[in-house]
């Protein structure tokens, strides 16, 4: 056997004697907790009287962070009601907020003014109303983060796609939108009429 040929094989046996030795090392490689008694979810229990192995929670268990003790902000109503007001003051970033949700997830059905033509309607789905009805500018403001919340008719809910927050900021907007087609000239602001009233003449 020439020096070459001995030297190859003696490569292939040290690289064969090393994958051997990584596999029989891996396999000695063992958490004991991968061993230890336990139950899967959804098996069944000899020990627990109701034959379940997964336990109820607690009476009163709340997971980290979803308390939402505030009744005004989480579900829109106050004493039972449905709210009149927002939970916090409604600020120029809160509608810009609004607005920003209300062209991702209401358009679609709303419109950007809030007719209730949307491109979905457009394109053959269920008309919403408008929100400029008398009964929708009547509502009070806890009726849109409802609606959000539960769906109403054919709308569906979004409460898994817009945070409680947001669905609030969406009803500012909303209200800004209602009052942005009914408004009058005594509605806008003194400096701002007197520029309208110049243009006007």
């Amino acid at each position: 056997m020439s020096p070459e040929e001995h030297a190859a094989r003696s490569a292939i046996l040290l690289i064969w004697g090393c994958l051997v030795l990584c596999i029989v090392c891996t396999g000695g490689c063992n958490q004991e907790m991968a061993n230890q008694p336990k139950y899967k979810p959804y098996a069944a229990s000899t020990f627990f009287g109701d034959g379940r192995a997964a336990r109820p929670l607690a009476e009163g268990t709340v997971a980290r962070g979803q308390a939402r003790l505030d009744e005004h902000l989480y579900t829109g109503t106050m004493a039972g009601k449905l709210a009149d007001t927002l939970p916090f003051p409604v600020t120029r970033p809160l509608l810009e907020r609004g607005q920003e949700r209300y062209n991702i997830y209401c358009t679609p059905c709303h419109d950007q003014v809030g007719n209730g033509a949307g491109m979905v309607v457009r394109r053959g789905f269920r008309r919403p109303p408008s929100f400029h009805i008398d009964r929708l500018r009547e509502a009070p403001v806890g009726h849109f983060f409802d609606v959000m919340t539960h769906g109403f008719g054919a709308m569906p809910d979004y409460a898994a796609q817009v945070t409680p927050r947001d669905r609030w900021a969406i009803a500012a907007y909303i209200r800004a939108l209602q009052l942005s087609q009914h408004a009058t000239l005594a509605d806008v602001p003194a400096h701002v009429r007197q520029q309208l009233q110049g243009v006007k003449q």
